[in-house]
């Protein structure tokens, strides 16, 4: 570059983050409202934690404690502590009762919803900047409570919009694979959580690719090799039946039946007995089979889940913008964690909650066709002349405390520039002020929701301009009202 060259920046937004318009926020703000008065209703209250937490409160959310940017956005603070921006909502929530346990309403049931970072890679509906919105019981070991967040999950996804067969809740609990894992000899917690790993790439790889995961170890399509958990036979058979098992379909209570047959250890059979207490629960709320079914396959992929785990999966279909079909799959889920508390306290304290994924769940109802409506701008008050300035605020005034969203328009074109202005903001209608309006105390309004409408259907410009549609003038002293009623007229 030489001296008399000036660097400029090509404009784009980094891999993973996106920048969302009125109609996108819309969306998401409306899952947002709609699933925090669901929770309310079960009687949960708000709580809004900071972006930033310390590392080492992360704990087990941090991939590599050695490396604080794998996984997680992460800084190093003037005073050489690392903090990372929050990975969900969960390990500010463990901190903050920790840290206010002995003031706390116990249980303590909270809901929180906010942004949340994952240096992580992206894909269709996964990004490293997203929002999520999340409940949780803390301080209670009752099954029970696992059913309760699950029943208010199952009408949560109802009121952010989605139909009976359009998602359902799967169920499992981690004592299941843990006493399955304990009777066939599974000890390491490295050994351990590979096969949890594996376990949870079911639905993607299939039986012969978490075989080898199982075992030696499994090469993918890229060449990149991953380590095996080196199970041998007769444990991966045991492994096999019961994935047999959790992949057959069947009612909450025969799954049950068919998973008591199995060798699964003390704790798999209390594992059985919770996932029983969240069946009874389940079906005294209501909860169709439909909406919430055990799915012993279910894993979840955090490694601090220690009881019930469940996760909502998309079954609407959905498609990319060339017309490709595309798997959401995941669009929220939670479970159990009954450690995290202690990693502060050296206290057990239970908890359990659930995570809807906001933005995923927006970018897969738009994949849906299910795309928020456009968003209807503000009046516009076009500005004719500079000396009139103040007598064009004044009617934005006017409209503004009457509760309707109005704006004088501050560029410098002229008035068919202005009108195609307000148009592309998808304003109700123009608020038009000349010279002849002001001598007459008058107003003249363009309507312009009835001008879109017709202009579907007008075959060329001379019928437009001879028809004029949806233009009136009118007494000073009814603009409210006039306006009000397009807007009406609009809905």
């Amino acid at each position: 570059m030489t001296d008399d060259q000036t660097f400029r920046p090509e404009a784009r937004a980094p891999k993973g983050f996106g920048d969302r318009r009125a109609s996108d926020l819309a969306a998401e703000r409306a899952i947002i409202d709609a699933v925090s008065k669901v929770y309310e209703r079960y009687g949960f209250e708000a709580l809004s934690t900071s972006a930033f937490e310390y590392a080492d409160a992360l704990g087990k959310f941090l991939p590599d404690s050695e490396r604080p940017n794998a996984g997680v956005f992460a800084l190093q603070d003037d005073d050489e502590q690392w903090m990372a921006l929050r990975y969900d909502l969960t390990a500010p929530l463990a901190r903050f009762a920790a840290e206010n346990w002995q003031t706390l309403p116990k249980p303590f049931r909270r809901y929180a919803f906010g942004t949340v970072w994952r240096n992580e890679k992206v894909g269709p509906g996964r990004f490293r900047e997203f929002t999520q919105c999340d409940a949780d019981t803390v301080g209670s070991a009752r099954p029970e409570a696992d059913a309760e967040i699950i029943a208010m999950a199952a009408e949560g996804l109802a009121a952010a919009g989605l139909n009976p067969g359009q998602a359902v809740l799967k169920i499992n609990s981690r004592k299941l694979l843990d006493g399955l894992m304990a009777a066939q000899g599974v000890g390491s917690d490295v050994q351990k959580l590979i096969v949890l790993r594996a376990l949870d790439k079911f639905d993607r790889l299939g039986w012969e690719g978490v075989r080898l995961l199982l075992g030696e170890g499994r090469l993918d399509e890229s060449g990149d090799f991953t380590k095996g958990a080196g199970l041998k036979g007769a444990a991966i058979d045991a492994i096999k039946a019961f994935m047999d098992t959790a992949s057959a379909e069947r009612p909450r209570g025969d799954m049950l039946n068919a998973l008591a047959n199995l060798s699964l250890g003390a704790l798999g059979e209390e594992g059985l007995s919770d996932l029983a207490a969240i069946d009874a629960a389940l079906k005294s709320m209501g909860v169709s089979e439909g909406a919430a079914k055990l799915d012993p396959s279910v894993v979840r992929g955090l490694e601090y889940y220690t009881g019930a785990v469940f996760e909502a999966e998309l079954l609407l279909s959905t498609t990319d913008e060339k017309g490709q079909q595309v798997r959401f799959g995941s669009i929220g889920g939670g479970g159990r964690y009954d450690g995290l508390v202690a990693r502060f306290t050296g206290e057990a304290v239970p908890a359990t909650g659930f995570s809807f994924g906001v933005s995923r769940l927006a970018s897969a109802l738009r994949a849906a066709g299910r795309e928020q409506a456009a968003l209807r701008g503000p009046v516009v008050i076009i500005a004719f002349d500079n000396e009139a300035m103040p007598d064009y605020f004044a009617v934005a005034a006017e409209l503004r405390a009457a509760g309707i969203p109005a704006e004088v328009y501050l560029g410098t074109s002229g008035m068919r520039p202005q009108m195609k202005y307000a148009d592309r903001r998808l304003s109700p209608c123009a608020v038009i002020i000349g010279e002849d309006e002001r001598a007459a105390g008058t107003v003249t309004l363009k309507d312009l929701d009835l001008g879109r409408a017709l202009a579907e259907g007008v075959k060329d410009s001379e019928t437009w301009r001879a028809e004029r549609p949806g233009q009136q003038t009118l007494p000073r002293t009814q603009l409210v009202a006039a306006v009000r009623a397009i807007l009406d007229a609009g809905k």
